[in-house]
């Protein structure tokens, strides 16, 4: 993870190298709080803001909550339609690949293959994911609060791999075939998650809106780097910020965006840790 020094004058490449150590000189805070990140323009309470690029409307300091149109419910069904049959069509193709990394942790270390946690999904309500389990059995965190880190010990060596190409995500192709996630939205956190060692909604007083649309494997936030470990809470802020963006401003295009954009990060390098 990027630690470099941070000038007064200088930005961060990617919100990820804002998350150097305490030893960093100037902190992503900092950086937050006297001009946002390159190319968003700070805003009053009732004006709009950018997440990286996507419009965000607010009102009286609260984001707006988009309005249940005819068009907006007719794209949320046809989204739900085409989850279910590219999910489909996705456990179909990869199930070679699924067997052998199954096989691979079951026989690399005791405990299931399957990592299971309740998730807070659509309408605040609880759903059990799937995960390929990356951890030690005896390490494993099952609340899910603690966030893993770069270099984190729980972590076995082939969880490492699958983490680093998320293929540890690969079941929540489950999870998307049943209805409880989509292919794209906001990634569903766990109850209490911790950002900075506090509640995301003691952070982020309008946490609770990015629960007004179906969960996702990918969204606007990790599309565009906001993925992995919180230490800093103006990142868990914008990282919000980015999802009730996409809420704001969901549309079919905008998910095929967002899915060529996940595949572009993947392909180069994936972020997982």
């Amino acid at each position: 993870m990027d630690s470099e020094f941070l000038g007064a004058g200088a930005a961060p490449r990617s919100p990820s190298d804002a998350t150097g150590g305490a030893g960093s000189t100037m902190s992503a805070g900092l950086l937050y709080r006297i001009g946002g990140w390159p190319g968003e323009a700070g805003r009053g309470e009732n004006e709009p803001g950018l997440a990286s690029g996507l419009r965000l409307r607010w009102s009286d300091g609260m984001p707006v909550r988009p309005a249940m149109t005819l068009g907006r419910r007719i794209a949320l069904e046809v989204k739900r339609a085409g989850d279910f049959i590219v999910s489909l069509a996705a456990l179909i193709v990869l199930l070679p690949l699924l067997l052998f990394v199954a096989a691979a942790i079951k026989f690399s270390s005791k405990g299931p293959v399957f990592f299971r946690q309740t998730r807070i999904g659509l309408d605040g309500k609880p759903f059990t994911i799937f995960k390929f389990r990356s951890m030690y059995l005896d390490k494993c965190d099952a609340p899910g609060s603690l966030q893993a880190v770069a270099g984190d010990e729980r972590v076995t060596p082939i969880g490492r791999f699958i983490r680093k190409t998320s293929i540890d995500e690969l079941p929540q192709l489950l999870n998307v075939f049943f209805g409880e996630m989509s292919l794209v939205g906001p990634r569903p956190y766990v109850p209490d998650m911790l950002a900075a060692g506090r509640r995301y909604d003691e952070i982020v007083p309008y946490f609770s809106m990015r629960h007004e649309i179906r969960p996702g494997l990918t969204g606007w936030a990790q599309a565009n780097g906001y993925r992995g470990p919180t230490m800093i809470e103006e990142l868990a802020i914008r990282r919000v910020e980015h999802d009730i963006a996409y809420l704001q401003n969901f549309s079919l295009m905008l998910d095929l965006e967002i899915v060529l954009k996940t595949l572009r990060r993947e392909l180069t390098g994936g972020s997982g840790v």
